[in-house]
């Protein structure tokens, strides 16, 4: 990331997405190797989309299931992070996803993440990809340790 005085460990959650959209801080480099955005978000809960294309493609000629991964790691860490305080941090202990549908290439998905609970020292949360038509095309669950800056 980069631009403005602020450091991310300075802010909360929040602070840092708002920061994101607003285009004061560069979007993460992932976002580069599989096309995704933030399109919105508030306290538990981020949206961002995502297009597959030829580079995500499996060996058989589908988008690869990677992409869903990373999709809904993305949100539903980043929904764990809205949770968060400023100089505390988050990291994914368990992905568990299910697809259930083909990933459409060329098209716009939309990933949503929700917030189960966020304790002390543990965030879950749980998300869907959906196509255009509002479809299912996959769901997961996550739960990520927390770092809390304060004792």
């Amino acid at each position: 990331m980069s631009g403005g005085t602020k450091r991310p460990k300075d802010m909360s959650g929040l602070e840092v997405l708002q920061a994101i959209l607003d285009g004061e801080w560069t979007f993460p480099s992932m976002a580069k190797t599989l096309p995704m955005q933030l399109v919105e978000f508030s306290r538990g809960r981020v949206v961002m989309a995502g297009t597959a294309d030829e580079r995500h493609l499996n060996p058989a000629g589908g988008v690869h299931g990677g992409f869903y991964a990373v999709l809904l790691d993305s949100v539903l860490g980043n929904a764990v992070g809205t949770e968060l305080s400023a100089g505390d941090s988050y990291t994914t202990v368990d992905l568990n996803i299910k697809m259930l549908a083909p990933m459409p290439l060329g098209e716009e998905v939309i990933a949503e993440g929700l917030v189960i609970k966020v304790s002390r020292s543990v965030g879950a949360a749980q998300g869907t990809v959906r196509d255009a038509r509002g479809k299912v095309l996959a769901h997961g669950t996550t739960t990520c340790y927390i770092r809390r800056s304060r004792a």
